[in-house]
């Protein structure tokens, strides 16, 4: 069964692109892009890659070859991926390096493609800086918040030694021709971004409008790969699916929104950087995603319900085991983002009382984070089966956790080099918590939505008449995306 193509992915100059002007065309509208001209001074670009433009595979093998990295098999299905192996990179490259040479020679029909997937390069090479995030994408609410906590604390299993494998969505990923990705849409239903360090990549993209067309007639199981020979009597819908294409060149980075299922294949020897990542503009994505996870979770062992001591404690459990996050961990982490906002906005309204400065931009900015966490929080307390005490944000102890006064720099700091604001300082100073003479603890979305209307009133009253906080904040939580 052919698929229809009804269109292609727009392309632009990312140096001829604000900032402003990307959030308000692609991250707001949840739309996909390619972005040229943002890699000419990475050093992924030089070490990883010959002057020919083919991967410098020995450089690999001799600086990181003891890595132990996931790999795909692309030629095996299992389940609803493609069979996993663990090898080295020295392992992997030689797989590589010996499939090519067999192709050559006409002798390689029987070795499978090897893809290496999600490997955690930056974690694991933190001093090695093979590129630095474009300001498009470093409102990364996901990856900072990994780079101080975990998502996901499970008191019953030892996680002290897998730290790397969980610690962040930062990935690199190497393929010879012909390796690619099954069908999908991105884990969280979170944003992603894909640099091409060398290589082509086709890509192939269904809106979310469109998704339900994937999926059997139970909304259950979904296509695997689109090029497969899909059965009409499974999938009744596949074929009205009109797809967008898209072949990203050598230094493109596609930006890929929110929920758009997309299928891609190396049509070249391949390597590419890519992240996954949130913030205000997508976290309406990952909570309904979670939800509904959480209720396919529910059904699954509801026959259970009566016989089981916690049903809901394991429902819980089982949600974080396949979405990887679950309620408690999503609340605190929502919470904790409330929090380092309301933070930067105490600190950056004083200084514009002792400073004779007030950036609107960074208000705004601030505004439209805690009417995003505020409007989740509502959609919590709507859904029936979120109630009560999901976990307990202690503000006090927060704001001694040094832990989250990183957090909270690391946010200000972001956010004064997208809106180029020089005059801000990233110290968040101690007399900041004599503000907080609010109650000590947030322990429901109830808790929470009070406690973001409660600061949002105290510090409007900081701003001028002008562009008070309140008028931004209410703006923002009527017309937030």
């Amino acid at each position: 069964m052919g698929i229809k193509i009804g269109g292609q992915i727009e392309r632009v100059n990312g140096r001829e692109l604000s900032y402003s002007e990307f959030a308000e065309r692609y991250l707001a509208k949840n739309q996909p892009v390619v972005l040229k001209g943002l890699m000419d001074d990475w050093r992924a670009c030089k070490d990883w890659v010959f002057t020919n433009g083919q991967p410098n595979l020995h450089f690999f093998s001799t600086h990181f070859g003891k890595s132990k990295v996931q790999v795909a098999d692309c030629d095996t299905r299992e389940f609803t991926d493609q069979k996993r192996l663990e090898m080295s990179v020295l392992e992997f490259v030689n797989h590589w390096l010996q499939s090519s040479v067999e192709s050559l020679d006409g002798d390689g029909n029987g070795k499978s493609v090897l893809y290496l997937k999600d490997w955690h390069f930056v974690k694991e090479y933190p001093d090695y800086v093979a590129y630095r995030t474009p300001l498009f994408f470093i409102d990364d609410w996901l990856n900072l918040y990994l780079d101080n906590y975990r998502m996901h604390d499970d008191p019953e299993a030892h996680q002290e030694n897998n730290d790397i494998c969980c610690s962040d969505y930062r990935f690199v990923y190497m393929g010879a021709k012909g390796s690619w990705t099954p069908l999908h849409a991105d884990v969280f239903r979170s944003y992603s971004w894909s640099a091409n360090v060398c290589g082509k990549k086709k890509w192939l993209f269904l809106p979310p409008p469109q998704c339900h067309l994937l999926f059997d007639r139970n909304m259950k199981s979904s296509v695997y790969s689109i090029f497969d020979d899909i059965s009409e009597t499974k999938f009744p819908g596949f074929k009205k699916a009109i797809w967008l294409e898209c072949i990203q060149e050598q230094n493109e980075i596609i930006f890929v929104p929110s929920g758009w299922y997309h299928q891609v294949h190396n049509l070249e020897d391949t390597i590419s950087i890519n992240h996954n990542w949130f913030n205000g503009y997508n976290l309406s994505w990952v909570w309904d995603l979670l939800l509904r996870d959480y209720k396919e979770a529910k059904e699954y062992i509801e026959d259970i319900k009566d016989i089981c001591d916690d049903f809901e404690g394991l429902c819980q459990c089982n949600l974080a085991a396949n979405t990887g996050m679950n309620f408690k961990d999503f609340f605190i982490f929502i919470s904790r983002f409330a929090l380092a906002n309301v933070v930067e906005l105490c600190y950056l309204l004083g200084e514009s009382k002792s400073k004779s400065w007030c950036s609107s931009a960074m208000i705004e900015q601030f505004a439209l984070n805690l009417a995003s966490i505020m409007k989740i929080a509502s959609k919590m307390i709507s859904e029936g089966g979120v109630q009560g005490n999901l976990g307990i944000l202690d503000l006090r102890e927060a704001l001694n956790d040094p832990k989250f006064l990183k957090l909270c720099r690391d946010l200000g700091r972001i956010y004064a080099v997208i809106h180029e604001e020089e005059k801000w300082s990233s110290i968040v100073k101690e007399a900041l918590m004599d503000d907080f003479e609010y109650g000590s603890q947030v322990c429901s979305p109830e808790d929470l939505v009070r406690f973001i209307e409660y600061f949002v009133s105290k510090l409007s009253a900081n701003c001028t008449d002008q562009n008070t906080l309140l008028s931004v904040f209410c703006a923002a939580d009527d017309n937030h995306v």
